[in-house]
């Protein structure tokens, strides 16, 4: 199937313009199990009486100033009891951050946000008075009284505008126009295979679809922001197969599906990441249904043929392996009937010799 990415719109604004990661220096990587916090070994930055840091990922670029709009994801505990109340990065959409009008309860991470550059991932550790303070939170999400607080946070970029304005204040075409201008500057940047950087202009333009806006639309609005969200989360898709993440594919892929059970970009794409998992009677499912409905495109059909040879191919590896196994027993089977009839013969011969022995014998008496 064609992967080609639609074309780049016109430049923004500089005074709208995204920043984006571009080198990264890595000084730890966050846990394999992300239900503690990671281990991070760089040197903790004061920010605050009540907020440090330490640097996971090293960004680019420059800071965000106050009224930014940050994208990010982040995981939270509680320090003491490593109790994981919040993780942004299971609903696989990142959360808005404006700097200087941020809740109460986030002011603490918002001090970190604003020192943290695109693309930087840092833990941040929060005091309790700048988090859900003295009386904690017993609702959603649940955190207890004077409980300090650790971020594991990631800034995939912010909008820097002078005003501020965040997606709440925005008019719907408002805020279609800047997701779609974001999923162009992620087209480009898939041109130029910076794949990471694509995503992060992929999952800012999402940002600006989530749930609390979607349920709101209906007839062209809501076809108008599916057309700008769905080809979002395909492409991050196709990024996340070039990079090998293909659990995380499938899941933007079934995203997709949910809205559009019938999308054949979805499916092929769904299908190619099972394959390379080597879920093959899966993936040769949603090769088939991609191809009732796209029944022309020339990808579905080699990737089929893929699927096909590949199974070829272990079939008769199978049996090969059986031959050699049962084959090697019917030969042992053959030299052991061999050896049973050579011994026969000799009992044999030996009872002949004997009786032949004992009439001579006989006789002589």
């Amino acid at each position: 199937m064609d992967e080609s990415l639609e074309q780049q719109s016109e430049t923004h604004d500089q005074e709208n313009e995204i920043v984006t990661e571009g080198s990264a220096v890595v000084h730890g990587e966050p846990s394999q199990d992300d239900s503690v916090p990671p281990k991070v070994d760089s040197e903790a930055e004061v920010l605050d009486e009540k907020v440090s840091k330490q640097i996971i990922k090293e960004g680019h670029g420059s800071k965000p100033s106050k009224y930014s709009t940050c994208f990010l994801h982040y995981r939270a505990w509680t320090k003491h009891t490593q109790h994981k109340f919040e993780d942004t990065w299971k609903e696989q959409q990142p959360i808005e951050l404006v700097l200087g009008k941020e809740k109460k309860e986030l002011a603490g991470l918002a001090i970190g946000v604003s020192s943290m550059k695109s693309g930087e991932r840092a833990l941040v550790h929060v005091g309790w008075e700048l988090g859900y303070g003295k009386e904690g939170n017993f609702s959603f999400p649940n955190v207890p009284p004077m409980a300090d607080l650790l971020y594991e946070v990631e800034v995939i970029g912010f909008d820097e505008t002078k005003e501020g304005k965040a997606r709440g204040d925005m008019t719907v075409e408002e805020r279609i126009g800047a997701a779609d201008r974001r999923k162009m500057d992620g087209n480009a940047l898939f041109k130029e295979d910076k794949l990471e950087e694509a995503m992060q202009q992929y999952e800012m333009a999402i940002a600006y679809m989530g749930d609390d806006f979607m349920f709101q639309l209906y007839g062209k609005y809501q076809d108008m922001a599916l057309a700008v969200k769905n080809p979002c989360h395909l492409n991050i898709a196709a990024c996340l197969i070039k990079l090998k993440r293909y659990d995380e594919a499938i899941g933007h892929c079934n995203i997709v599906l949910t809205e559009d059970e019938k999308n054949p970009k979805a499916l092929f794409r769904r299908g190619k990441a099972k394959a390379e998992l080597g879920q093959m009677d899966s993936a040769r499912d949603d090769f088939r249904k991609a191809q009732k409905y796209a029944p022309d495109d020339v990808a579905i059909r080699r990737e089929l043929r893929a699927v096909a040879e590949q199974e070829k191919a272990v079939y008769q590896k199978q049996k090969e392996m059986y031959k050699g196994i049962f084959g090697g027993r019917e030969e042992g089977n053959a030299k052991a009937k061999s050896r049973n009839w050579l011994i026969m013969l000799w009992q044999w011969l030996v009872s002949l010799f004997c009786r032949i022995f004992r009439r001579h014998r006989v006789k002589a008496d």
